[in-house]
């Protein structure tokens, strides 16, 4: 028990201090404008260098400083949440092991060296999918780790493609690679991206990891795994300007962000709510990044890390109390019995919303005015009017049904903020969500961007976010005539509140294809024409010529000269 407690005390410590090392580092090199890049180089092949990079500049340096203290965060309230888990030692050194794979991650401009920590993230994301043993899980983490292993390829075929260049080093190429002959490289490169950040057909993922404990749910959805295909994006971005693969990545990301916000919305699992809030929120940094705005990518990026942590932090603390259940229908009033996590709570959903001057405000509101001004089609600029109106209204739902609706909770339920440690750890996070916005603001654009539209177009972010509000709260308000409406449009309700059947035909359907597919080919290929033209056909065919060949060496030669010379003899007297 005492290793236990020392353990998570001193995970906090030595993340904390590196996070604090990081961003010192991050303010020198934002003040000289200086980089550093560390080579070690593995093996070279004529022209062709292996090398292990590391670069040191302010993004890398700022990502992981917060990296670094949302994961401290989370191992210290880890202490208290799976202090009475058996396997708490296994936990603590596969979130160690996950942060190292993040920390590989964002230090590698190279593609070999991503590698390491791209299929580092995917390997200890399935092992902390499946921590609690169960056949739930064990789908969840198996759907979870095919999905990444596509993106995976992508990058595996990129190294092939990127091998012509005689580097891999993507950082230094990307003024070369905005030649049109790279678009097939550009497109693996998006496909991996849109795998790690579960954008749409591979978002069944996403929600289907909240098999996790919940710290590694607030790590994930907030500066880990989900958050790879961005940075990735974001460093790839030069390379990207201009091409076809950036336009349907464009279109690809705004019909996420509007499918999450919808399913977000008949959804009752407290944390595949805030999961697919996590989706909504990648499809709008992936968007404004397919824009041409990798620097509000990267600043959403940022703040949303904050705040999603503190959200399922504190949905970690309400699903403790109240003995256990998800189902926010078996929440309400915990405002009442739960002060401190509330406010946190409450915190963290009006920073996800754009509440003026809170962390969310100042990324989201600045990455909606300039999306609104660029030139946008009209599908794209319709789907950011209903996801961020969606994403209002599912907060104002979330906020109704859990903390300040009727009291549904159960009679044995123990509702309180007595946990020190889970409470202490949010401390931190909720500061930040309030102040961080503003200060990275200040950081990231000294010079503000140059803002000009119309007095509607000006206005209808705050018209979007009132209605959305509005509707979200008066809906279920009204919670008999709507669920009425709801029973009587059935077909609907499933259709949107499933996102699109995609877990089904990611699950069902692919593994029918493949295995369906799979016992044919195995009939046809590898029982069939592989063995009659493979092993056994080519053992028949040796076996023959050997025998040949033996009669050949015992001298019987003569016998078959002697046979020949007279069926020759025959045939020319037949014919004569």
């Amino acid at each position: 028990m005492v290793w236990k407690v020392y353990m998570h005390y001193s995970s906090m410590l030595f993340l904390m201090s590196n996070a604090a090392i990081c961003f010192v580092m991050f303010l020198s090199k934002s003040l000289s404008g200086v980089s550093h890049v560390v080579e070690w180089e593995l093996m070279s092949m004529n022209s062709l260098s292996v090398v292990f990079v590391l670069v040191l500049d302010w993004i890398s340096l700022l990502f992981l400083s917060f990296v670094l203290l949302i994961s401290g965060s989370v191992m210290y309230y880890s202490g208290s949440y799976m202090s009475g888990d058996k396997s708490f030692n296994r936990f603590m050194y596969l979130v160690l092991a996950f942060v190292f794979s993040m920390a590989m991650m964002v230090l590698s401009p190279n593609l070999i060296s991503i590698l390491l920590g791209w299929d580092g993230l995917g390997l200890v994301s399935y092992a902390l999918v499946i921590f609690y043993q169960n056949e739930k899980s064990a789908n969840a983490g198996m759907l979870t780790i095919m999905s990444n292993r596509v993106g995976d390829v992508a990058i595996l075929m990129s190294i092939g493609l990127m091998s012509n260049l005689g580097s891999w080093n993507f950082f230094f190429l990307g003024e070369y690679l905005e030649d049109s002959k790279w678009i097939l490289l550009k497109i693996l490169m998006v496909v991996a991206a849109m795998t790690k950040s579960a954008q749409i057909p591979f978002s069944a993922w996403l929600p289907a990891a909240m098999a996790a404990p919940t710290p590694v749910s607030a790590l994930v959805h907030s500066s880990t795994l989900v958050t790879a295909g961005v940075y990735l994006m974001i460093r790839f971005s030069a390379a990207l300007s201009g091409s076809s693969a950036q336009s349907g990545l464009l279109i690809i990301s705004c019909l996420t962000m509007f499918m999450a916000g919808l399913g977000a919305n008949f959804e009752y699992d407290l944390k595949k709510i805030i999961a697919l809030s996590t989706l909504s929120q990648l499809g709008v940094m992936l968007s404004i990044l397919a824009l041409g705005y990798p620097d509000l990518s990267f600043f959403h990026l940022l703040s949303h890390a904050l705040f999603k942590a503190l959200l399922f932090m504190c949905s970690g603390v309400v699903i403790h109390s109240v003995s256990g259940y998800q189902d926010i229908r078996f929440m309400g009033c915990l405002v009442n019995s739960m002060p401190v996590s509330v406010s946190y709570m409450s915190v963290a959903n009006l920073a996800l919303c754009g509440f003026p001057f809170l962390a969310g405000f100042y990324s989201k509101d600045m990455i909606l005015e300039v999306a609104f001004m660029s030139w946008i089609n009209t599908v794209a600029l319709i789907l950011y009017i209903l996801a961020t109106g969606l994403t209002v209204s599912y907060t104002s739902r979330l906020i109704f049904y859990s903390l300040s609706g009727e009291h549904n909770l159960s009679s044995l339920s123990n509702v309180s903020d007595e946990d020190k440690t889970m409470t202490n750890s949010m401390t931190l996070l909720g500061l930040s969500a309030i102040v961080m916005g503003a200060m990275l603001s200040w950081l990231l654009f000294p010079e503000p961007y140059m803002i000009c539209m119309s007095v509607v177009m000006k206005n209808l972010v705050l018209m979007i976010t009132l209605v959305g509000a509005f509707l979200g709260y008066m809906l279920n308000l009204m919670s008999t005539s709507f669920m009425l409406k709801s029973l009587e449009n059935y077909k609907y309700v499933v259709m949107f509140g499933s996102m699109w059947f995609m877990p089904f035909l990611s699950t069902k359907k692919v593994s029918d294809l493949s295995l369906k597919s799979g016992a044919s080919m195995e009939k046809l290929m590898d029982k069939g024409w592989y063995e009659h033209l493979g092993s056994q056909g080519l053992y028949f065919m040796f076996s023959n010529m050997f025998m040949i060949l033996n009669k050949l060496q015992l001298n019987s030669i003569k016998v078959f000269m002697k046979m020949f010379v007279v069926s020759v003899l025959i045939m020319t007297f037949v014919l004569i």
